[in-house]
């Protein structure tokens, strides 16, 4: 019977690993080269490209929070991701057929309605199945790092070997194959009923939680909008596009062994205390990249990503949690993933082309520095906030 169980909580957690895996492949098969396609294959500006860009976080803003409420409501993620999936890997292969500026705005809006759910959604299954078996989320959030990574390089070389549209053609067959592992998923349940509008009300109303918000939009924002503009960065510094890839699975893959080590370093250091380290060196990088350093140098350190996003993400997740009621969690991380992965994100993106045009590549990553200062500055403030709460309770 205990051996049973064992090697049911073992595909479980395999399952969860190839999910993220392919997940994240699709997705680093099409967002990394999407702005290049753009800019080389079309033509476009980088305030259009910006534009196009911004559309997707910006409609994550105002939908993703709703993808977490249904998710709560209907006690059905499964079938909520299933859905999402296969929609969104439709959608994103409509991108191959398209050259107007303006259907570019129109994909990239309907893509993120749907792709939106995927990430807050899996997230909050795997960190209730970790949660019920003393699992770690690190070492299965790690896979979708691995994923992205290889993913770049690999399509990264496909294009420079044959078209930029091939990122299109694995974006959607890697998420309709990713359907497969969410069926052998565990369904998320809570037994407690929940009412929408005083969740909603009671979320808003945690200072801790509203600061993190922010947070979030602060140093999450320049994280994924470098996502869409490092390739532009490696490109303008002498870089190909198997380049691009290379430097992505340095810095991507940079990300696995910390989010495998997340855990053990929050237990010592604190939830608090990894998210300000972390937001220091990215801040950190982004600066060195303003002085737009040789690319072997870009290759060297990479490994900044590892500590900042390896360490970030995992800790950021389990924070939210950890200071949300239980019968609204899946909610809480939509909201935290709307702040930092659709007002961040779209803030960034949208400014990171108009900086582009106005100046360069550089300037796009001062700015980002900025930002991510700011953030740094709002967890001292929330540090402070936890400290005294603790006093008062004892």
């Amino acid at each position: 019977m205990e051996l049973t169980v064992r090697q049911t909580k073992g595909n479980v957690k395999i399952n969860f690993m190839l999910f993220y895996f392919f997940v994240f492949f699709s997705f680093g098969s099409l967002f990394p080269l999407l702005s290049v396609y753009l800019k080389d294959s079309i033509g476009l500006t980088g305030t259009q490209i910006g534009i196009i860009m911004s559309i997707s976080p910006v409609i994550t803003i105002l939908i993703q929070p709703f993808w977490g409420i249904i998710s709560d409501y209907t006690q059905k993620p499964k079938l909520v991701l299933m859905l999402t999936l296969i929609a969104t890997a439709v959608i994103g292969f409509t991108y191959s057929f398209v050259s107007v500026y303006l259907l570019f705005i129109l994909i990239a809006g309907l893509l993120a309605v749907t792709q939106s759910a995927i990430i807050p959604v899996s997230d909050s299954l795997a960190l209730t199945y970790v949660q019920k078996h003393n699992g770690n989320y690190g070492s299965i959030r790690l896979w979708g790092a691995l994923g992205f990574a290889v993913s770049v390089l690999v399509v990264g070389r496909l294009a420079e070997t044959y078209d930029l549209s091939i990122i299109f053609y694995v974006f959607t067959c890697l998420l309709l194959f990713s359907v497969l592992f969410v069926r052998n998923l565990p369904g998320e349940r809570q037994s407690v009923q929940m009412n929408i509008k005083e969740g909603i009300s009671t979320l808003i109303k945690m200072p801790r939680f509203v600061l993190f918000l922010f947070t979030t939009f602060l140093v999450f924002g320049p994280i994924y909008a470098n996502n869409f503009y490092f390739g532009i960065f490696v490109r303008d510094i002498g870089g190909t596009l198997t380049g691009v890839g290379i430097a992505f699975l340095l810095a991507a893959g940079s990300e696995a062994p910390f989010m495998q080590v997340a855990r053990s370093w929050i237990n010592k250091i604190g939830i608090l205390h990894i998210l300000v380290i972390a937001a220091f060196i990215s801040a950190v990088r982004w600066l060195f990249y303003f002085f737009e350093p040789s690319l072997t140098l870009v290759y060297m350190t990479t490994i900044a990503q590892g500590f900042s996003v390896g360490l970030f993400i995992p800790a950021a997740l389990q924070y939210v949690r950890d200071i949300s009621p239980g019968s609204v969690r899946a909610t809480a991380v939509s909201f935290y993933s709307a702040f930092g992965n659709g007002l961040g994100s779209w803030f960034c993106t949208f400014m990171g082309g108009i900086i582009l045009d106005a100046f360069d590549i550089g300037h796009v990553y001062l700015f980002f520095s900025l930002l991510t200062g700011i953030g740094i500055i709002v967890l001292l403030i929330i540090i402070n906030i936890d400290r005294k709460k603790r006093l008062i309770e004892t």
